[in-house]
């Protein structure tokens, strides 16, 4: 049987349905920051290559500020997503400073 299509909010009159929206959502959401999981292990090869820093301020506040506006347009708290967003850009800044620095120990 074809898995159910997504409901609108307002279309789950039981909490079992809301829950199986958030459930549904949320295995979304890992799946996406599976996917930008990807990039960040190929930024921080190209950054040894180019021996460039893990943490570029500006390009953090930079999506930090696309996040913001995106989070305006969807109509969710901006708040809320720069939290989740600096959360997230913090883990993966430390796992490039890792890699980084687990590279550079291994040439010594």
């Amino acid at each position: 049987m074809p898995p159910m299509p997504p409901r609108a909010p307002a279309d789950c009159p039981t909490m079992t349905e809301v829950r199986a929206e958030i459930d549904r959502l949320d295995a979304a959401l890992v799946a996406l920051i599976a996917e930008r999981f990807g990039y960040v292990e190929r930024a921080w090869q190209i950054k040894l290559a180019e021996k460039a820093a893990a943490n570029v301020p500006w390009r953090n506040q930079q999506v930090i500020d696309k996040v913001r506006g995106l989070a305006v347009e969807h109509g969710v708290s901006p708040d809320l997503c720069e939290a989740l967003w600096r959360q997230m850009i913090g883990w993966f800044i430390q796992y490039e400073e890792e890699k980084l620095r687990a590279d550079l120990e291994s040439k010594k």
